[in-house]
């Protein structure tokens, strides 16, 4: 009886295993599936994802603090703020309002969470859809935002990737809108900092929903992420994010008084260790910070300029150093990584802690990156480029430039606002572009074009400027209209 009972026994488990071998085949051959499943394990005691910061002073363009800052990194959902870039712009342009309508497909509704949970077929306003990237990090509403401005998502990650590249973030390449896994979508620190001025100098009007705590959504209050809101002085935002392979990240914008930030921390080994370090880093380099008017031009696109603008020619602008008033010391660690497309922990050599100031580009050199870094090549697709190493540069910084106007506007008194349009290493250009600019808008009739000499460094630029601005509002829909037609500007007192 024994042996007859077995029988059948032995088939079940015949089966069971068949069963089971297939669930595994069927899991294995599903690329969707394997990376949900891959990714939703939980950290394991001893995780050590790859670290690195940078902290830079607003106003002045110093690096305050650094580590790894230009080794390449996996920005996991603060990706989300350049796709908020991305549709900010298109608020700007009129394409969409506020309360306009953003379908969500299937696609979207199927983006692994964080998410909405919203249903093929349904819409979202364009507000929610902020709100929602901003406090729940929302992947598939972060996908219909994609899908709606550029066809597909695939498409949107290449304009995001021509959009960093425009704004000087060379290292920087999406592959999705959302920043869940993909091997391509990587960055730096430093790539971030300049992302996180360029947002908010861009679009200060859209910049405020990074402060929000939270969101009613269709009878559920939707909290924020960012536990630094509310917790710790000055942090107005802005984006955290995570993945397995990234780690606890987060970017924080912090503004105390007259003093203003940027930090970055990638690779946090918790949210609670991440958080902890970002506070650290904002209370120790906030008052720090340089607390007089801004001495660095607003982080801008390429294409916005049109024609020679914002500062020196290609072949100066990484000479071009804006300096600070303080003299404080600055903490740098570069990654020394040479392996394709390598996110591990960069190699600290003894002694690559180096006291001084390192000089953070500056405007030109937001553009296009330092000579020394290899920018990602492609807007799309993969790439296997071996990044080349890049060392520490440490100097002291020196006083504030010389500042006079030139010979040729001696008649010219600045009003208490101006607006600049650039910096050129030759008058001649400088007066050309006023020219052009004055020619191009009726705002300008009554404005009165000049130039200002600058040496610093032994580099001599010429800004050039409109005075006539006895408000600040005046001032920038006068910058306004300017960038309609194609011109950087940026308004500042005199």
């Amino acid at each position: 009886m024994r042996r007859v009972e077995g029988r059948p026994a032995t088939g079940s488990r015949a089966v069971a295993v068949l069963l089971l071998a297939t669930s595994f085949l069927v899991a294995v051959a599903d690329p969707a599936e394997a990376k949900r499943r891959g990714h939703a394990r939980k950290a394991v005691s001893g995780y050590n994802p790859p670290y690195a910061a940078m902290v830079v002073d607003v106003k002045s363009g110093r690096t305050l603090h650094a580590v790894n800052e230009d080794a390449l990194r996996h920005p996991a959902s603060i990706t989300k703020v350049m796709t908020l870039y991305m549709l900010f712009e298109q608020l700007e342009k009129g394409r969409y309002d506020l309360d306009s309508p953003l379908s969500i497909s299937a696609n979207a509704a199927a983006q692994a969470p964080s998410k909405l949970g919203l249903r093929p077929g349904s819409t979202v306003t364009v507000e929610e859809a902020i709100k929602a990237l901003v406090t729940k990090s929302a992947n598939d509403v972060a996908c219909a935002i994609g899908e709606n401005i550029a066809g597909s998502e695939p498409r949107f990650a290449e304009m995001m990737t021509r959009k960093a590249k425009a704004l000087g973030m060379s290292r920087t390449h999406y592959a999705n809108a959302s920043g869940l896994p993909d091997p391509d979508q990587i960055t730096t620190a430093h790539d971030l900092t300049i992302l996180a001025r360029a947002i908010q100098d861009r679009f200060p009007r859209y910049y405020r929903y990074f402060q929000t705590r939270s969101f009613a959504f269709r009878g559920r209050t939707i909290g924020n992420h960012n536990r630094l809101l509310g917790n710790v002085e000055g942090v107005d935002g802005i984006k955290t994010g995570y993945t397995r392979d990234s780690g606890f990240n987060l970017m924080t914008a912090a503004k105390l008084g007259d003093r203003q930030i940027v930090a970055i921390v990638l690779g946090g080994k918790s949210g609670a260790s991440r958080d902890r370090i970002m506070a650290d880093l904002v209370r120790a380099n906030l008052p720090r910070a340089y607390a007089g008017a801004r001495q660095t031009a607003p982080v801008v696109e390429v294409a916005e300029r049109g024609r020679p603008a914002v500062v020196a020619e290609a072949d100066s602008r990484t000479r071009t150093v804006l300096a600070s008033a303080d003299d404080d010391a600055v903490e740098t660690t570069n990654s020394t990584s040479t392996a394709p497309l390598d996110i591990r922990p960069a190699t600290t050599t003894p002694g690559s802690r180096r006291a001084g100031l390192q000089a953070l580009p500056s405007a030109a050199q937001a553009y296009a990156g330092p000579a020394s870094q290899a920018p990602f090549p492609g807007t799309g697709g993969k790439s296997t480029a071996r990044l080349p190493a890049v060392e520490g540069v440490a100097s002291r910084a020196e006083g504030p430039p010389k500042d006079a106007r030139s010979d040729g506007a001696k008649s010219v008194t600045p009003t208490p606002w101006v607006i600049q349009l650039g910096a050129m290493d030759d008058e001649d250009k400088a007066k050309s572009i006023l020219a052009d600019a004055r020619s191009r808008t009726g705002m300008l009739s009554k404005a009165a074009p000049y130039t200002v000499r600058v040496t610093h460094g032994g580099t001599t630029l010429f800004r050039a400027r409109f005075s006539g601005f006895a408000e600040q509002g005046a001032a920038q829909d006068a910058c306004t209209a300017l960038k309609k037609n194609g011109f950087n500007c940026f308004a500042t007192r005199s």
